[in-house]
């Protein structure tokens, strides 16, 4: 792994610390962070993170200037709920940890989870 996904892995550890099954896979060019069998976000090797949010808020969220529509190599869209983030703007841990928790609360709805 890269300096960047270390450090920013170490970081979203620290913010789902409690959650009950955890683990990580190496997925989508990067470090995907798996929670009760699904993946959250995905730590790139550049510091920037793949989040997977619910698709009904997909528009909403894709308009934050940090987002952005992830992408399965050149010009192929991922789809609704796949968004890039910026490196840079999940350096600032107020944005990594709202990214994270959008996260987990799709996480919950598909696993049936809850806190």
């Amino acid at each position: 792994m890269t300096p960047e996904q270390t450090s920013l892995i170490e970081r979203i550890r620290a913010l789902i610390v409690e959650e009950p099954v955890v683990r990580e896979v190496s997925m989508f060019g990067g470090r995907a962070v798996m929670v009760n069998e699904k993946m959250i976000v995905s730590a790139g090797k550049t510091g920037d993170l793949l989040a997977h949010i619910d698709p009904d808020r997909h528009d909403e969220l894709l308009k934050r200037p940090e987002a952005a529509q992830a992408e399965m190599g050149t010009g192929r869209d991922m789809g609704p709920g796949w968004i890039n983030v910026s490196a840079e703007s999940v350096r600032d841990d107020e944005q990594l940890a709202f990214w994270v928790e959008t996260a987990l609360d799709f996480n919950r709805t598909v696993t049936g989870q809850h806190n």
